[in-house]
Formats: C-alpha cells, sequence, structure tokens
C-alpha cells in the first residue's frame, strides 16, 4: 500500500510541474502576486522564440553585409542591387569609416553578436535555465550591440546622409532581440525590478514600447527624406 501511495505522489507532483511549465503568467500570479518566482516555461519561451527569428534574420543579414565588404575590399566602386538612390545605397555607406569603426567591418560584429542571442535563444526554448550572471552579462553584451546598431543609425542619418537597407534590418532586428531579453530578465529577477514593473512586462504592455521605438525610426527617416528615399 505504501509503494501504491508513494506512486500516485509521484504521479501528482510530476502532473503538477507540468501544469506550472504549461501556465501562462496569469494562471501563477493568483498564489504569486508580486512575481517572485520564475517565469513558466511557455511564456520564457513565447520571447525565446522571438529573439530566435530576429537573432537569424540579423545573423542573415550580417553575413549579407560582410560579403558585401569583401566585394568592397576587391572593387571600391562596385554597385549593389541595394544601390537604389543617393539615399538608399549600400555602397555608399559601406565605404565610410563608421562601417569599420574597429579596423574591419561592422558585419563581422553583427555575425559574433547574433550567434550568441541565437544560442542563449535555442538554450531557453529548450527549457534550460541560466545563472543571473549569466544572462546579466548577455544583457550587457546585447546592450552594447544596440547601442552600437544605434549609433551607427545615427551616423548614417545625420552625418553620411544615406541609408543601408540591410543596416537598417540590423537595427531593428537588434532592438527586437534586446526588448525580448530584457523582459526576460525583469520578469525573472535578473534586472532589479518593482513588482509593477514585472507585472507590466508580463502584461505585453512592453511592446509598445518597443514598437513606438521602430515607429519612430521610422518616422524619422519619412520625415526627412520622403519620396526622396527612392528618387532621391
Amino acid at each position: 500500500m505504501d509503494e501504491d501511495r508513494s506512486d500516485v505522489l509521484d504521479g501528482d507532483i510530476d502532473q503538477e510541474d507540468g501544469d506550472l511549465d504549461d501556465a501562462g503568467p496569469d494562471d501563477t500570479g493568483l498564489d504569486d502576486p508580486d512575481l517572485l518566482r520564475p517565469s513558466p516555461l511557455v511564456w520564457r519561451r513565447r520571447t525565446a522564440i522571438e529573439m530566435l527569428v530576429s537573432g537569424a534574420l540579423g545573423l542573415y543579414t550580417s553575413f549579407v553585409l560582410s560579403i558585401d565588404a569583401w566585394i568592397l575590399a576587391e572593387d571600391p566602386y562596385a554597385v549593389f542591387s541595394c544601390d537604389v538612390s543617393q539615399i538608399i545605397s549600400c555602397g555608399e555607406v559601406a565605404r565610410t569609416w563608421q562601417a569599420q569603426l574597429l579596423g574591419f567591418p561592422n558585419a563581422f560584429l553583427g555575425i559574433f553578436f547574433e550567434t550568441v542571442v541565437l544560442t542563449v535563444s535555442v538554450a531557453l526554448i529548450a527549457g534550460v535555465v541560466f545563472p543571473r550572471w549569466f544572462m546579466r552579462g548577455v544583457q550587457v553584451l546585447y546592450t552594447i550591440a544596440l547601442l552600437f546598431a544605434l549609433w551607427l543609425f545615427a551616423q548614417a542619418y545625420f552625418v553620411i546622409g544615406a541609408l543601408c537597407p540591410w543596416c537598417m534590418v540590423i537595427t531593428f532586428t537588434t532592438i527586437l532581440v534586446w526588448a525580448g531579453l530584457t523582459r526576460i530578465n525583469i520578469r525573472d529577477g535578473h534586472l532589479p525590478s518593482s513588482p509593477s514593473v514585472r507585472r507590466f512586462v508580463v502584461s505585453g504592455a512592453d511592446w509598445y514600447l518597443t514598437a513606438a521605438a521602430c515607429a519612430a525610426i521610422v518616422a524619422m527617416i519619412l520625415a526627412r527624406y520622403g519620396t526622396y528615399l527612392f528618387y532621391g
């Protein structure tokens, strides 16, 4: 009888663990109003999948830009398919010093950053729980990537006067990945935050801020260039 009862209890515990993994934030919030427990696996996976898709797109774009950099190294006057106008021009941007800030094409940095975030995303989807120090380290690393991407956009927008379509893709994917990584780190307590901030993240309202940031960049481009984007 004791063995049978032990089996039943073990089964109940396993079932409860499975329910916790599959539960959404609202399902576990009743007995954890301040969201001090780690986020449910299903919630973490949704954000990690978005990070994976954005990171994969950013990695592909970085490879394209790295190939363009090799072509330019052989032929400084090469013309690319994305050289649509004086404003929309990959070549115009790639020939500037900003495109090789550290002495080599910035695309190589993009490959490094995206590879890191793809590895972390796949692990999170698989259910890996990283220690706080590791997630904070990734947060710092990708914050550097975000600041670098925004700096490059500012240089293209205010100084160079030309926009590289592939670079713009990386700008947006970097924003999306950083937003996803930040929401996971806030929700799981890796970054200091109040209960109200964690609830804000769990509600999904933080994505409105991410969308607003992307929309602001688009608005800046349209306000300055308008129809000259393709005919300038």
